[in-house]
């Protein structure tokens, strides 16, 4: 396989990605499954990464650049220019090997007018590199990385923050691991990691957590395979910390409504002897959390359902309420921009009205199912207030046994109207929305 084919192929993945029509949540299978060797695998995830990342300011680039606008048709061309554009600001690749490595991927798609194309527009670009990055960057979007209808919700909602939140947005995260507490202690982990000479140090806020000083296959982590350890970020892990209203009495039945991955699921189970009963509406998905749990030795009663319909098509349910649910609920992804740059391509401000419907949906089917004296924890990985404390202000507005109950006296987050926010933090957790419910007895 030979250079130009690799950059063919990232262009071939992010086409639907730059259409609106996909997202990178495959991309690791892809690789596996293709002909790509594995010694290029991690170049291509790299394109495709960074590209998302970076897609508003390369996109204003490439208009500079281009005459007039390739067709649609030509979208996989539209991908290779700012596949060469990345790697001549972002990448460690020769600059000449950028442009005609590049340039010549367009014959891979039978393109072959498209080569000349591609090398008069990133030529370009070396010599008025400066000028024409000093031009589109006088747009705060396009020097911010982030579309215009984010850029203004995060200025509306954070007007003090809002920089930092991009900025965070635009570096990946650091890779945070969770030990699992029924096979070892954080201290000994940390001691394995030393000797498996693995850098790491012991998360700020998160009692399981673990930050790696650098990312690594998850197979060099000592006992992964045997359910030491999962890979979540700090934010993620909070969730267990504040249901620990589950350690009060053992067998209690426990709902994981929105469960895939299952990350949460697993750490619930890791800390509490508890019932649990996973949902997901993907039953591709639900697959993911039964991996997990078999990985980590533990057991729960998985369905596929959407857990916000009405009683009569829930078939899962038997009837006995919950003494605690956990609603991870769909939401904007906007805390975790970082781990997942193609929310920037794949959301629209059009899906916010929709998404908090869901989120309402969701809150007061899922209240019917609560007992009384039990606790519901909403959570999303979203910074926007309509999703977050707003979502629930309206809730208790319109549920007279609902109290807001989370603890006034957190050491992480701020205080967001009845819940607690984390807004992403650089080399450090992610953004996240926390608001724990009581139900009057």
């Amino acid at each position: 396989m030979n250079p130009g084919d690799t950059r063919a192929f990232a262009a071939q993945l992010l086409v639907p990605v730059l259409n609106g029509k996909g997202s990178l949540s495959s991309l690791d299978a892809d690789l596996v499954s293709s002909v790509i060797k594995e010694r290029d695998r991690g170049f291509v995830k790299a394109l495709c990464f960074g590209v998302c990342r970076t897609h508003p300011r390369l996109e204003a680039l490439a208009n500079q650049l281009l005459r007039e606008p390739l067709k649609a048709r030509d979208a996989d061309i539209q991908a290779l220019l700012l596949i060469g554009l990345y790697q001549i600001l972002h990448m460690r690749v020769p600059p000449h090997a950028a442009v005609s490595e590049t340039a010549g991927a367009a014959r891979a798609f039978g393109k072959g007018w498209a080569t000349k194309v591609l090398n008069g527009c990133l030529r370009r670009f070396q010599r008025e590199s400066v000028a024409l990055q000093a031009k589109v960057d006088r747009d705060a979007p396009v020097a911010l990385w982030h579309p215009a209808w984010m850029l203004l919700e995060f200025r509306d909602a954070w007007p003090n923050d809002w920089r930092a939140i991009c900025e965070a947005n635009n570096e990946p995260g650091p890779m945070t691991l969770r030990v699992n507490r029924r096979r070892v202690t954080r201290e000994e982990y940390l001691q394995r990691l030393a000797t498996a000479g693995l850098a790491a140090s012991p998360c700020a806020i998160a009692e399981d957590g673990i930050q790696l000083e650098s990312p690594c296959d998850v197979t060099q982590l000592p006992g992964f395979a045997e359910g030491d350890v999962s890979v979540q970020d700090e934010s993620a892990q909070l969730c267990a910390e504040l249901l620990a209203v589950l350690n009060e009495s053992e067998d209690k039945r426990v709902l994981d409504a929105c469960s895939a991955p299952g990350g949460k699921t697993a750490h619930l189970l890791e800390r509490f002897d508890a019932r649990l009963t996973a949902l997901d509406i993907d039953a591709k998905r639900l697959n993911r959390v039964a991996t997990t749990l078999q990985r980590l030795h533990l057991d729960a009663t998985l369905h596929v359902a959407d857990a916000s319909t009405t009683r009569a098509d829930d078939s899962w349910w038997d009837g006995e309420p919950f003494d605690a649910i956990l609603l991870d609920a769909p939401c904007s992804g906007t805390g975790v921009i970082r781990r997942h740059p193609d929310i920037k391509l794949a959301r629209r401000h059009s899906d916010i009205a929709e998404l908090t419907a869901l989120q309402a949906r969701l809150l007061d089917t899922l209240w019917a199912k609560l007992a009384p004296g039990g606790t519901l924890l909403y959570a999303t990985c979203s910074v926007l207030p309509v999703e977050n404390a707003t979502q629930i202000e309206r809730f208790l507005a319109r549920t007279p046994d609902a109290v807001a109950d989370t603890p006034a006296d957190l050491s992480w987050g701020r205080c967001a109207g009845p819940g607690q926010q984390l807004l992403p933090a650089a080399a450090g957790h992610d953004g996240f929305f926390y608001a724990r419910l009581r139900k009057q007895a």
